[in-house]
């Protein structure tokens, strides 16, 4: 093999009260990217598509690219390698851009090089491309890109990820608004403590969260999607926030909150009639000062990335 397409998924990363812990992988948008080996040793990003010029061409600041270096070095490679992104999501949407492009960037080179390592050994590897893009190496959004399905990250040291079991019929809303958060300011504005109240809050909201995805309780999930210490400092930055949640609850949705850290909301419902509803009206919401938005409706991706061509 010469040349590799492939594909990565946006995801929803902290979904409502699992900050830093909860994810989980749509079917669509994602990051495209296309690797080609070259004679010489080195990488070369020979064009980015899709992010107005936003985004370093040097292969040790940019998140597709940085993540194979580090995968090279670790395998003893000096394998050479031209990329082409094809960046298909917004940069600072919260819809996890920098992740998408961390995931298809390692998984496309191991695929290239004849997988030397499991998928699941990629994650450290794309974790780090997080660092590069935001300065935290997080992976509730590398991990369900990675891995596909909702993930947990239940610990970071030791890093341990497991995936939680979701029920068929649960759909996910995805609506991204024509504004821009950065994630290091979204980081960055987030309290450094916490009241033990809340924390007992949030702890319970976690534990209703997961068992009632895995009991396929949908008003269990319902009123677990409450989230007590980050939403509500975060949502400061997302114009009309609470007006859109409320049109999201009203049409049906079990809950509403940030993807990521925004602006973009996310809605989960019973059904994707329930979740096409609940796309207009969150989209109408946002409309009605002036902000046009973009919506994806899908369930859990539960397969990550994919190959989509090779020679």
């Amino acid at each position: 093999m010469n040349y590799i397409k492939a594909f990565a998924p946006a995801t929803v990363a902290n979904v409502a009260c699992g900050f830093d812990i909860f994810g989980f992988a749509l079917d669509e948008p994602g990051d495209i990217v296309e690797l080609r080996k070259r004679d010489e040793p080195g990488i070369i990003i020979k064009d980015i598509i899709g992010d107005e010029g936003r985004l370093p061409r040097e292969p040790e600041r940019n998140a597709v690219s940085v993540v194979m270096l580090k995968f090279l070095e670790h395998i003893g490679s000096t394998q050479g390698v031209e990329v082409t992104l094809h960046k298909n999501m917004p940069l600072g949407s919260g819809m996890g851009s920098s992740s998408a492009s961390s995931v298809v960037g390692i998984f496309a080179i191991n695929e290239l090089l004849g997988r030397p390592l499991t998928q699941r050994e990629l994650l450290p590897f794309a974790m780090e491309g997080e660092r590069i893009a935001c300065g935290a190496a997080h992976a509730d959004n590398v991990g369900p890109s990675l891995l596909g399905g909702f993930v947990v990250i239940r610990s970071y040291s030791p890093l341990d990820v497991f995936k939680v079991k979701v029920p068929d019929e649960l759909y996910c809303t995805l609506v991204h608004p024509d504004v821009e958060v950065n994630t290091k300011d979204a980081r960055y504005i987030l309290r450094n403590e916490v009241s033990l109240k809340n924390t007992i809050s949030q702890m319970g909201n976690v534990a209703g969260l997961i068992a009632g995805l895995m009991q396929e309780d949908y008003d269990l999930v319902s009123r677990s999607m409450v989230d007590v210490i980050i939403e509500p400092v975060r949502s400061i930055l997302i114009p009309e926030f609470d007006h859109v949640k409320q049109a999201a609850l009203d049409s049906g949705a079990l809950g509403c909150s940030i993807s990521g850290a925004g602006p973009s909301m996310f809605a989960l419902s019973r059904g994707r009639d329930t979740a096409e509803r609940v796309a207009k009206t969150m989209s109408e919401a946002f409309g009605s000062v002036g902000i046009t938005t973009k919506s994806y409706v899908s369930q859990i991706n539960q397969q990550g990335p994919k190959v989509l061509e090779t020679a």
